[in-house]
């Protein structure tokens, strides 16, 4: 039985998230079946997360174990011949026999997207969140950095998905505006050890009461500390974010 990893890319616009659901057309089953085509086998994947339907990737991981004598580069081959145009998968190689995608994975990296231009993108209105007032990006910057560190993230969650433990350790948070002071795109990046059901939308939607001024810049210090998501302010809507890289 050899292990393999794959690295994927997709758009989540048209799937129902990553996980297996009934009646409902999501990328596990997606890639399984492509698989199952491709090996003649009955194979189950691991992902590194779980994405929610609408949610992107751009470097999401994948494993599975196989008695398949295909070379990896044929199997990235075949999967992208067989798989649905959103959905390609960048890199395959052979892993150790103990590589698992979510159980090895040490951080993750995810990306926000919003723009606050006064025009929407039609063309884009599938990866940003559009957001209709014009934001301060160095004030959402600031505030999130109180998010840095090993915290319990209660209040950041919603309930869903259950955790043994809310305590995540955030390295790396930061908001920045595009090119230019008249840019309306901002990104939101957060790297983590993990990330906990909704957590990263949940980070945006508070920062924004920040970036709109309805907030003060001590107010998601404020919302972490009370660990209850009623706290906190509203879960982003899933099509700005973007799953980037993880690393083991």
């Amino acid at each position: 039985m050899r292990t393999f990893k794959l690295v994927l890319a997709y758009d989540g616009s048209n799937y129902s998230g990553w996980q297996i659901q009934p009646g409902r057309i999501t990328l596990q089953e997606t890639l399984e079946r492509a698989l199952r085509k491709i090996t003649g086998e009955e194979i189950r994947v691991a992902a590194s997360g779980r994405t929610d339907a609408g949610v992107h990737a751009l470097g999401q991981v994948v494993s599975f174990r196989s008695d398949t004598h295909l070379a990896p580069e044929v199997i990235q081959q075949a999967l992208n011949a067989e798989l649905p145009c959103d959905v390609a998968v960048l890199t395959a190689c052979e892993a150790t026999a103990d590589f698992h995608a979510t159980a090895s994975a040490l951080r993750k990296r995810y990306r926000y997207v919003l723009d606050d231009g006064p025009i929407r993108d039609v063309f884009n209105l599938r990866y940003v969140w559009h957001y209709r007032h014009r934001l301060d990006a160095e004030a959402m910057h600031r505030a999130a950095q109180a998010l840095v560190g090993t915290h319990d993230f209660s209040s950041f969650e919603t309930h869903g998905s259950p955790r043994e433990s809310s305590i995540r350790t955030i390295f790396e948070i930061s908001v920045e505006r595009g090119q230019g002071a008249a840019s309306g795109r901002l990104t939101v990046e957060v790297e983590a050890d993990g990330f906990l059901y909704n957590m990263v939308r949940t980070i945006v939607g508070t920062l924004v009461e920040v970036g709109r001024g309805t907030r003060a810049e001590q107010w998601p210090a404020q919302v972490l500390a009370a660990r209850d998501r009623k706290a906190a302010g509203q879960t982003a809507p899933p099509q700005g974010l973007f799953l980037v890289r993880v690393d083991y």
